[in-house]
């Protein structure tokens, strides 16, 4: 056997299961609304009876005919057509058989030619290179034509043409995942599978959008890297958002000498302004000490830079990470190192106001109610927050990465525990949406998660977990439904990124983009790691590449982003170089506002006029930011009140002999918490059992024990 048919074997057992006993295969009866047309001479597959001693089958048969060949009573519809394809590898005898029929049906598909085998053409996300084309021809039908580098996914391509072409537009949209299922699509190869067929759907979208006379939408802006290095901006906030990638140098030298000779490190959070981030990023070459980070690292990096003899920390970030920076240095025996915010203003959080406010202190009243309860908050909270609620409900704090895990440790470790997690209403609602999909899963698929839950034990914790539905990022409250249904119409088929905290529509849709392999649904971290792993798979393969990424969380990331896939570039640079793109597209709300007022005032409490109500603009928001007059901002306002100007100021006058910089520092919490202990101890305390869940993986005991007894340990 020749190394195409062992692969094709090996995925053949997949396929579609084989039957043990010998039975006849039939037809579904179920038929969609409508009724399907009828089945007559030359219908798609042949029904044959399944049974493993059967004698070998017959040599490969053409490939099938296209739906509008089907008969003089009309074309079968696709879902009809997969269900009697999958009739006919499942009558084979053997994996074998099913093997050579799928290579058959590849070498029947007719090939591409070489000009239609570009770069515009390619399916992303697939395991090998895939092209579709496709055209809408004057009987109102999709005609589509498919082929690949690989013999495997030609044969998946041509069940797929087989069953999709010559159908209408609204037929190819009709198909669905659980139509490919009983082919075994959702173990086999599924990138293949799902990606051609919503190549197909996106290509089904635009003939209905240009049969009811609709012009194309406008794309959202973008980013293009080239394989030098080099960035194409696409769009006015693109070109916003480029603007400081190519830092200017003598910045980068000024602000440099002032870190050295002071040791001032620098800590950033990733959303931070452009033009601060491509200064730091340019800066790091030279002064180490600086790190850009999310908020859960910002600490930790604070410390290792204490520890490397710094005498300053500067914070580029809202509030509370200033706040986390100072406890957390304190906590490690750092009290005399300085910790410096960049505003003399408050700097605040969307997310951090709502876990502050009345409403969230009654949330956490009706959980102090409940025991045995534990308290999951978002590490995006005041540290004086988390210390009132610590002393309500036994706290331990979480980021977007580990909550899943934490909660999910949290109902194995403890018996019949109610989990509350706030402040994030997304979030939340994206947790429990979550936990409801695995309680559909297969015992195997959710220990792959956690080993120690199964369906039973999914099922009997969603009714005792609990989310405070009052919160949201003004970033993230951004992916609403307008975003949403342009990314279904234009960039289906584009790799799809969200932050943890997006809207449920968003969550979704990237959730459906995950199980084909070209989404991720996480933290900052966990999409720049998404974008990077799949740069590197590409030059790996080292074929022409247009890799093109949907940015679903704010805007501040590209300069990492940028960053991360020049470097890659540089790393295989030696190499024999393939044309190697990587767009990242804004998701920007068509009815974003470019600036804050009509005077252009930027200060708290200032609105903007607009044709449905007055706007209330929050502090730091500037031409090109993004923000839409329904709620949301493509890039976060808060953050952009850290500017480069604010931090050369902050170092120049670093060491503070006369106390000009006393609103800058970050606060130092001496206040007593409701029970009379420290705010800074009682509010680290959730930190710190984060960390230790984070190395053992296991909730720290004396979390434990406080959630069994009730706060008063």
């Amino acid at each position: 056997m020749d190394a195409a048919a062992a692969t094709a074997t090996a995925a053949a057992s997949s396929l579609v299961a084989p039957t043990a006993r010998p039975r006849a295969v039939l037809l579904p009866l179920s038929v969609p609304r409508g009724g399907l047309p009828g089945r007559a001479r030359g219908s798609l597959l042949a029904v044959r009876c399944a049974h493993p001693r059967a004698p070998p089958p017959p040599p490969p048969s053409p490939l099938p005919r296209a739906a509008s060949e089907d008969d003089q009573h009309g074309p079968a519809h696709p879902r009809l057509r997969l269900r009697r394809l999958a009739e006919e590898f499942r009558a084979l005898p053997s994996d074998a058989d099913r093997a050579r029929r799928l290579l058959s049906l590849a070498a029947a598909l007719p090939r591409l030619p070489e000009a239609d085998r570009a770069p515009g053409n390619r399916v992303m996300g697939c395991v090998a290179r895939v092209w579709l084309v496709a055209r809408f021809d004057a009987a109102g039908r999709m005609r589509f034509a498919a082929d690949s580098d690989s013999e495997l996914s030609r044969g998946y391509c041509a069940c797929l043409v087989a069953a999709l072409d010559g159908a209408r537009p609204e037929e190819v949209l009709a198909v669905g995942p659980a139509d490919l299922a009983p082919l075994g699509a959702t173990r086999s190869r599924a990138s293949t599978w799902h990606n051609v067929l919503v190549g197909m759907q996106k290509r089904a979208r635009a003939a209905i959008a240009a049969r009811e006379g609709r012009p194309p939408g406008e794309p959202f802006p973008s980013l293009v890297i080239g394989r030098d290095g080099e960035v194409r901006a696409q769009g006015s906030y693109a070109e916003a958002q480029a603007m400081f990638l190519s830092p200017d140098e003598p910045k980068i030298s000024e602000l440099v000498n002032a870190l050295v000779e002071k040791k001032i490190g620098v800590v950033a959070h990733f959303y931070m302004d452009p033009e601060v981030q491509g200064i730091l990023t340019a800066a790091k070459k030279q002064w180490p000490h600086i790190h850009i980070s999310d908020s859960l690292v910002m600490a930790d990096s604070a410390v290792k830079m204490a520890e490397a003899g710094c005498d300053y920390i500067t914070v580029l970030g809202v509030d509370f990470m200033s706040e986390n920076v100072r406890a957390i240095l304190d906590q490690a025996g750092f009290n005399k190192v300085g910790v410096y915010r960049m505003s003399s203003e408050q700097i605040g959080c969307s997310l951090a106001d709502a876990a502050s406010s009345s409403e969230y202190t009654h949330f956490l009243s009706e959980a102090s109610k409940s025991h045995p309860s534990l308290h999951v908050i978002y590490i995006n909270t005041s540290l004086e927050t988390k210390a009132h609620a610590h002393e309500l409900v036994p706290t331990i704090t979480c980021t977007s990465s580990n909550v899943v895990a934490t909660i999910l440790q949290a109902f194995s470790q403890i018996p019949d525990i109610n989990v509350w997690y706030g402040p994030d209403s997304y979030m939340g609602a994206n947790i429990a949406d979550l936990f409801q999909r695995m309680a559909t899963m297969s015992d195997e698929e959710i220990a792959a998660i956690h080993p120690d839950h199964n369906r039973k034990s999914i099922g009997s914790l969603l009714p005792r977990l609990h989310y405070y539905q009052d919160g949201n990022c003004i970033v993230h409250d951004m992916f609403g439904h307008e975003v949403v249904e342009k990314i279904k119409e234009q960039y289906c088929d584009a790799f799809l990124t969200a932050h943890f905290e997006v809207p449920g529509e968003m969550f979704s849709l990237a959730m459906e983009a995950k199980t084909r392999g070209m989404g991720v649904v996480g933290s900052t971290q966990n999409i720049l790691d998404f974008i990077k792993n799949h740069l590197k798979g590409a030059l790996d393969r080292n074929v022409d590449e247009h890799l093109q990424f949907v940015l679903g969380t704010e805007s501040g990331m590209i300069t990492s982003i940028v960053a991360a896939v020049r470097e890659l570039f540089d790393l295989y640079n030696s190499q024999e170089r393939a044309n190697i793109e990587v767009e990242i597209v804004f998701p920007v709300s068509s009815d974003a506002v470019s600036n804050t007022s009509v005077k252009g005032s930027h200060q708290l409490g200032s609105s903007v006029a607009s044709g449905l109500d007055n706007l209330t603009v929050v502090p730091g928001v500037s031409s090109g930011e993004g923000c839409s007059i329904h709620g949301g901002c493509a890039s976060c306002p808060y953050m952009k009140m850290n500017s480069l100007e604010s931090l050369l100021k902050v170092c120049h006058r670093l060491p503070d002999k006369n106390n000009k910089l006393s609103a800058y520092q970050a606060n130092r919490f001496n206040v007593k918490t409701p029970l009379g202990k420290s705010v800074a101890e009682v509010g680290c305390e959730p930190i710190l059992h984060m960390r230790h869940f984070q190395a053992t993986k296991r909730l720290p005991n004396k979390l434990v024990r406080q959630v069994i007894r009730g706060s008063e340990e």
